[in-house]
């Protein structure tokens, strides 16, 4: 009897979890239910699953509202149904078009509308009335009996119960950004949409048992098929399957030559393999999905790098999916697909930023909406936002929800009451779901159309979009298709492009192997001249490469997995690091497991090293050596799987003759390092884009930092990027109006910053300018630049304080008198084109002075740093002040150094405490590591950017040097006094 049930997932008005929801209907004994939640499907098949594991039968359904209003409830009768439902709904989020006030013909649906709001004669046979326990009394007052067999009862349950209404109501004024003492009462269910048990709802309806029967029949009308353990996926890439199997093998071959040579047997064996495990998995049509969007990519131009499990595969390194070589390697396939493996396989295809949306748009192109559309994905309520919705929705204000965030759900009873139900609801809100969103890359291909499983809708993105997310997904068998977007990928395609245009070069960046040999790439790497480079910039990694010696492939792929956090919290980064220098201390519990771990110094750094100890020490095949790891990192703990694989593993050693203990540590150590060991491939996909990254910044230095400026990201902010750029020797100069571009350029040796880092310019007039630029010429000088531009006064001192017009040989303040007398004193109409241009006019200018800082003040102000190096304008004597390049000589030792702030990590102690590791440039343009513990940063807590004068000890490990802070004072650029040019900033 329950045709109207809504859940949290009917966003910012149902209150119940969809398992609750599924829980409440067995504790009733409740044998049918169904889902329609408002404008929405995003929990369908979750229903479904619950329902299936309580033995309830699950009805799909919509109740379809135009803003508040209610037009009508839709019930699938079977899966037609349910895809007409999802076509319905999605035209009309996509389009933006209202619901009409009468469905459409639905043949495979049933409508039901509310009492009242249609006559009964003109109802259709799938058209029905529903009743609402209130409304019973209302059917006495007419003669419905002809129209009998229309009526259904109709209980929308929105909440869990009376007392829950309050919380719905929290939620609609959110909703609609109300004072929830200003909430209308038509944007709030009535108190009896809760949840009514079966007895008292038969109660209401005991003198009308027709419409009792009616609603049954529907509900037994109604069956959807369960989708779970199925490949949804499109099915074939070519009209067939065996036009799938011929080409993938085909494609597979003609790669393998190109890799591998024609007679390289280890290589032809491991194809072979690969296809039959394919094939048996029916998974050739994804493979060549995936190799045809990267082809499609490599044909434009585009680069773009594959990673995730899927680089486990010599057929992918074949077919140029992805640049790393499995063989070389030794990488499992078996740990990308086998054939016990349930989950999808997983390709993770990153692209440039500036190219991801035109692949996302082939794909749709190709496979159209009918069968194509991103992954969604749910955005919940985080403990931040409670508080700033609920205060306004009880009119707080600002000062009293900072206050309430400073300890967020911490005020005692008998404090304010407002307050007290800030906490009461936002402990209930959080987790709850928000909003509907788009997942960071996934993309859906199905084989029957999308709407045969969810609703589709159109964020801002401009890509229709499913109402469902990555877990349910995959739950029922669509398996996503990442395409990715990283800022890596778009500077070494700019670089490229740059080099080619600024030196007349073209390079082969797919020739990584040569990379990898090259002496001055090697010294590169050894010496961590890698800020810019993907991956490997940032302090920590800097600091991991050289206590490594880093300069090799090997060495840094286990050094892009031994820096993630897990890994490193673990311990596992410091005894990785502390085996590497002593390797002949390592004790290996097995012969086996040093041939095993002896690339890795006995660490199990890899999840393909787990398979290999389970695969070669207990003789467990592949494909249940990677049950084993994934049962490790806890993705069957609680089954059944993970007995049986524990068993297999004890069995084999037992049988193999490992005694016992032996046996029993390897178990602890795979027990221990499978929960934070990372996919190799992975690893080695990074650092495949590393050595790109690396071998344009060695050998063009000044054009691959210009790239990596334009392209933003990056660990740091972009003032030290600019500072790395002006270490290749080019000569940097400020924005100028006739050299400049929107982004910055390089012209030979020259650089010239882009208007795009100046604060307050404005876009879309700057790009008149430009225009204007290129359509007739540079401008001659300030007067010729207003008369074409027509600036505002605050865009045209912007330009004259950052330098735009240093060419015209003026000074600032002149260019400033001279560009407020020419606003003053031309008029609109003179701004019109003339045919003759107007002789220059002369100024009367008095003697203005010059200060030599003004410039980098005005940059600070405008830039947000200056051009020249920060040091250079630093008033006090920096000469008593060690340099980075003396902490070796002074190991142990207390000194005195000064440092430029560049960037802070924050951590915490194992006492809950915090300490910051901080990374400064030295008045040398070096490199500063420091380390401030607990008691030194509580009593000198860091203030911003800027100068700091640092007293402490040096601490030396493996080679690297850093800074013990014991005493710190931050200062500024001019601790006395300034001159006037930086009075204003100063003053700010």
């Amino acid at each position: 009897m329950y045709l109207n049930c809504k859940t949290w997932f009917s966003l910012r008005y149902g209150t119940i979890r969809t398992d609750e929801l599924a829980a409440l209907a067995q504790q009733c004994g409740i044998t049918s239910l169904a889902l329609t939640n408002i404008n929405a499907t995003t929990d369908a098949w979750m229903f479904v699953q619950e329902c299936i594991q309580r033995d309830i039968k699950p009805i799909l359904g919509l109740e379809c509202r135009n803003g508040a209003a209610f037009r009508y409830v839709l019930l699938a009768r079977n899966m037609e149904g349910w895809l007409e439902i999802n076509r319905f709904l999605s035209h009309h989020l996509q389009t933006e078009e209202p619901f009409p006030e009468t469905a459409p013909f639905l043949p495979h649906t049933f409508v039901i509308y509310a009492w009242g709001s249609r006559p009964l004669d003109n109802l259709a046979e799938h058209e029905l009335m529903g009743v609402r326990p209130r409304e019973v009394n209302k059917l006495f007052r007419f003669d419905t009996k002809k129209w009998a067999h229309k009526l259904v009862v109709l209980q929308p349950l929105s909440f869990q119960n009376p007392a829950a209404q309050q919380l719905h109501r929290v939620l609609r004024a959110v909703d609609n950004n109300l004072l929830i003492s200003q909430l209308p009462p038509e944007e709030v269910a009535g108190v009896d949409e809760c949840f009514i048990p079966p007895h008292q709802l038969l109660e209401h309806f005991k003198e009308l048992p027709h419409l009792v029967k009616n609603t049954l029949e529907i509900m037994d009308a109604c069956e959807i098929h369960s989708q779970f353990g199925k490949h949804l996926n499109k099915q074939r890439f070519t009209e067939s399957r065996e036009g799938d199997r011929e080409l993938l093998r085909s494609e597979a071959m003609k790669g393998m030559i190109y890799r591998y040579g024609p007679n390289n047997k280890e290589a032809k064996e491991r194809v072979e393999k690969e296809l039959q495990i394919i094939e048996q998995q029916d998974f050739n049509a994804y493979f060549l999905i995936t190799w045809d969007i990267v082809r499609f990519a490599r044909n434009k131009g585009f680069f773009h790098v594959g990673r995730g499990s899927g680089a486990n595969s010599v057929i992918a390194y074949c077919m140029e999916i992805t640049n790393v070589d499995p063989i070389a390697l030794d990488l499992y396939f078996e740990r990308f697909l086998n054939p016990h493996r349930t989950s999808p396989p997983d390709f993770d295809i990153d692209f440039s930023w500036r190219d991801r949306d035109q692949v996302i748009k082939y794909v749709f192109d190709k496979y159209t909406t009918e069968h194509a559309a991103l992954l969604g994905t749910v955005t919940t309520f985080q403990t931040n936002a409670i508080v700033r919705e609920l205060g306004k929705v009880y009119g707080l204000p600002k000062q009293e929800m900072d206050k309430i965030l400073e300890n967020p759900y911490q005020v005692k009873l008998g404090e304010d009451s407002v307050h007290q139900r800030i906490i009461q609801y936002g402990r209930q809100l959080d987790r709850f779901p928000n909003h509907l969103s788009i997942h960071a890359g996934g993309i859906l291909i199905s084989e029957a159309p999308i709407h045969q499983y969810c609703g589709t809708h159109m964020p801002p993105k401009g890509f229709s979009t499913a109402q469902l997310d990555m877990h349910m997904a995959e739950a029922i068998g669509l398996h996503k298709f990442d395409i990715l977007s990283q800022r890596g990928l778009g500077h070494i395609r700019d670089t490229m492009d740059l080099i080619k245009e600024n030196k007349g070069v073209e390079i082969d960046i797919n020739d990584v192997k040569s990379f990898m040999v090259n002496e001055d790439v090697k010294n590169a790497l050894r010496t961590v001249n890698t800020i810019g480079c993907f991956y490997i910039e940032s302090p920590a990694m800097r600091q991991l490469l050289l206590k490594l010696r880093c300069d090799d492939y090997i060495t840094l792929v286990a050094a892009s997995s031994i820096i993630r956090p897990g890994v490193a919290q673990a311990g596992m980064m410091r005894q990785y690091v502390l085996n590497f220098h002593a390797p002949d201390k390592v004790k290996y519990l097995h012969p086996i497991m040093k041939s095993l771990l002896g690339e890795t110094y006995g660490v199990m750094v890899y999840q393909e090293d787990v398979i290999k100890v389970a695969h070669h020490f207990a003789d467990m095949d592949l494909a249940d050596a990677d049950i084993l790891r994934r049962a490790m990192a806890g993705k069957y703990r609680g089954q059944n799987n993970f007995e049986k694989i524990k068993k297999l593993f004890f069995d084999n050693c037992a049988r193999i003759g490992h005694a016992e203990d032996v046996s029993l540590e390897v178990w602890r150590q795979i027990a221990s390092f499978a929960n934070f060991s990372f996919s190799k491939a992975h690893s080695a996909s990074f650092a495949v884009e590393s050595y790109q990254s690396l071998y344009l910044k060695t050998f063009f230095p000044a054009e691959f930092m210009v790239a990596v400026i334009n392209n933003f990201g990056g660990f740091y902010n972009r003032e030290l990027y600019f500072r790395e750029l002006q270490k290749t020797g080019v000569e940097l100069f400020p924005p100028c109006i006739n050299n400049s571009d929107y982004y910055t350029n390089i012209k030979g040796n020259e650089v010239f910053v882009g208007f795009i880092h100046v604060e307050r310019l404005e876009q879309a007039w700057m790009e008149r300018v430009l225009l204007e630029r290129t359509t007739n010429g540079n401008y001659k000088g300030l007067e010729d630049f207003v008369e074409r531009t027509e600036p505002g006064a605050e865009q045209l001192e912007i330009l004259i304080r950052i330098g735009a017009f240093n060419f015209t040989g003026y000074t600032k303040k002149e260019l400033l008198w001279k560009g407020s007398a020419l606003l003053k004193t031309t008029p609109p109409d003179e701004h019109k084109p003339r045919l003759f241009a107007e002789p220059s006019r002369n100024w009367d200018l008095p003697n203005l002075s010059y200060h030599r800082h003004e410039d980098a003040f005005d940059e600070i102000e405008l830039l947000g740093f200056p051009l020249c190096s920060p040091f250079d304008i630093l008033a006090h004597d920096q000469r008593r002040y060690m340099p980075a390049r003396d902490f070796e000589g002074n190991l142990g030792r207390h000194v005195h150094t000064i440092g430029y702030l560049v960037c802070l990590k924050h951590v915490y102690t194992s006492k809950n405490e915090p300490m910051c590791f901080g990374t400064f440039l030295d008045k040398e343009g070096a490199f500063m590591d420091t380390v401030h513990f607990p008691a030194s940063l509580q009593k000198y807590p860091f203030m911003k950017s800027g100068f700091y004068i640092m007293e402490g000890r040096v601490m030396e490990e493996f080679g690297v040097y850093t800074l013990d802070v014991h005493v710190m004072r931050k200062i500024g650029y001019f601790e006395d006094k300034a001159p006037d040019a930086g009075m204003r900033l100063m003053a700010k």
